[in-house]
């Protein structure tokens, strides 16, 4: 089984900025692509920002210049660097990351969430 460790969530105010990581362990032959999902109170789930093996990036347009996804190969473990919060970025959020197994099965797996609040 594949586990998704989240931790960096809390309470920030409006400019302020938090750093999100997701580590990943368990049976895990290769990760592929790793990304950050968010719901806000009475919203879907949105992808916020994913990064694939090569590097490529992509974030949805509300955070683009504002949150940075990185990741660390070694470490099976997803960064998100949240700059200029706002208070329409409060959400929990949750780390996803596409896992090829042992016997060469893909599969998805979700974090526990972390709750990321921006309020004055």
């Amino acid at each position: 089984q594949v586990q998704l460790v989240e931790s960096g969530g809390g309470l920030v105010q409006p400019g302020g900025s938090l750093r999100l990581s997701c580590a990943a362990s368990g049976s895990i032959f290769r990760l592929n692509a790793m990304g950050w999902y968010r719901q806000a109170p009475g919203k879907q789930r949105e992808l916020v920002a994913a990064i694939a093996r090569s590097g490529t990036t992509n974030y949805t347009d509300s955070v683009k210049g504002r949150f940075t996804i990185s990741r660390e190969f070694a470490k099976n473990t997803v960064y998100l660097q949240m700059n200029s919060l706002k208070p329409e970025d409060t959400a929990v959020y949750y780390c996803n990351a596409e896992v090829i197994g042992y016997g060469l099965k893909t599969a998805s797996y979700w974090g526990q969430g972390t709750q990321v609040t921006v309020s004055s």
